[in-house]
């Protein structure tokens, strides 16, 4: 495969489950890929060697997505360092579950920061170089709450409700000068964070969906890649679901 052969692409939360799957399709794709992480050195290593057995150029890029100014710097590096930048995925996101009435202003404040601002930091970064180009594509990874709500996540939800607004008007934004803002809106996906989850919370879980299972990180990024390539060039705005029809 040699669909993205010379596009860079910059992924965050790249180190593990759906980043790292982000990551791994686009190098099979030909892709030169900079990956994010924020602290699990061990995790981003690897990640980035796996890349690179396909063939691809990497560069590893330990920041937290909720400074500002290391989003700025990120960017200005990763042109640097490959003369451009294509293709920017923002997938690095934290939840911090609680009730409304007891969610801790701190707890507020963080997710917001790194669900919503973070990535509204980077598209601001990102589309400089993409309008210069005329050429560019945004994906941002939101989350089926974010459309549906959820009991027990309200700063969650509203990160990624928010999210979802960011990158319509985005798309409005940058359109005129060919650059393409998306999301994807996972539902229930096989990664560390639903690991944790019962036997007996999966089988109800599971039997909840039309597809009766979990996805996968893999089917996330296939959708992903689908909306960066050429075969996506007349979407923008559109929130692609991929939750198994969990929320229609």
């Amino acid at each position: 495969m040699s669909e993205f052969r010379d596009r860079v692409a910059l992924i965050t939360g790249a180190s593990r489950g759906i980043g790292r799957a982000i990551a791994e399709v686009l190098a099979e794709g030909g892709a030169t890929v900079a990956l994010n992480y924020a602290a699990n050195d061990v995790a981003a290593k690897e990640a980035e060697a796996a890349c690179q057995k396909m063939g691809a150029k990497t560069l590893l890029l330990k920041f937290d997505v909720a400074d500002a100014a290391a989003c700025a710097a990120a960017v200005d590096q990763v042109v640097a360092t490959f003369g451009r930048i294509d293709f920017l995925v923002n997938n690095a996101g934290v939840a911090i579950d609680q009730l409304a009435l007891r969610v801790k202003e701190e707890d507020w404040q963080r997710q917001i920061a790194v669900n919503l601002t973070g990535a509204f930091m980077l598209c601001k970064a990102a589309a400089r170089p993409m309008l210069k180009a005329r050429s560019g594509c945004i994906v941002n990874v939101v989350s089926v709450v974010g459309e549906m709500g959820n009991p027990g996540q309200s700063a969650y939800v509203s990160s990624k409700a928010g999210l979802i607004g960011l990158t319509k008007a985005l798309a409005r934004e940058l359109g005129s000068r060919s650059v393409r803002v998306n999301a994807v809106s996972p539902g229930f996906i096989e990664t560390e964070m639903t690991a944790g989850l019962s036997e007996e919370a999966r089988t109800r879980l599971t039997a909840s969906l039309p597809l009766t299972r979990l996805g996968s990180a893999r089917e996330v990024a296939n959708c992903v890649a689908f909306l960066l390539s050429d075969k996506a060039s007349y979407v923008t705005g559109e929130v692609l679901k991929v939750n198994g029809g969990m929320y229609m």
